[in-house]
């Protein structure tokens, strides 16, 4: 799986999916109606292609990329029971396995250096329990604004 590939699985998989893009990175935004105010437009998952952000990864490497995912603290927890800011014993730059973000743990989320065989169902898994968390967020948020 490339960078790509992922892409293009977030996109068609998941219904009202917005992307920015910069630097050569991704942001997937929930905003099934393109119209979220710039300080609303918070991703439930980002592809980073380099190490504008962080180096922990080691992004610089020819053909390396990150997928971070945004979830839930329950989510979160039960795959990182002891782990909740970024460890320093954590080995950022392996690849293909589900480890806790190397800035953003505390705030539950996590990545995967080029994703494949191994992360592949887990990823999956992740990204639909990410964008149903963001999908929940909006809809309460929309039911808030709504006149009574």
């Amino acid at each position: 799986m490339d960078v790509e590939d992922m892409t293009r699985y977030v996109c068609e998989t998941f219904d009202g999916v917005d992307t920015l893009e910069a630097n050569g990175d991704t942001f997937f935004i929930y905003d099934p109606d393109r119209d979220l105010p710039a300080d609303r437009q918070l991703p439930f998952a980002t592809i980073v292609t380099g190490d504008h952000y962080d180096d922990a990864s080691t992004l610089s490497r020819p053909g390396a990329w990150r997928l971070n995912i945004g979830l839930t603290r329950s989510a979160y927890g039960a795959l990182f029971p002891r782990r909740h800011g970024s460890d320093g014993d954590i080995d950022h730059t392996v690849t293909d396995t589900v480890l806790p973000h190397p800035v953003y743990a505390r705030q539950h989320w996590v990545c995967v250096v080029n994703p494949g065989e191994a992360t592949v169902d887990t990823v999956r898994r992740l990204l639909t329990e990410a964008y149903d968390f963001a999908a929940r967020k909006h809809t309460n948020h929309r039911s808030r604004q709504a006149p009574s």
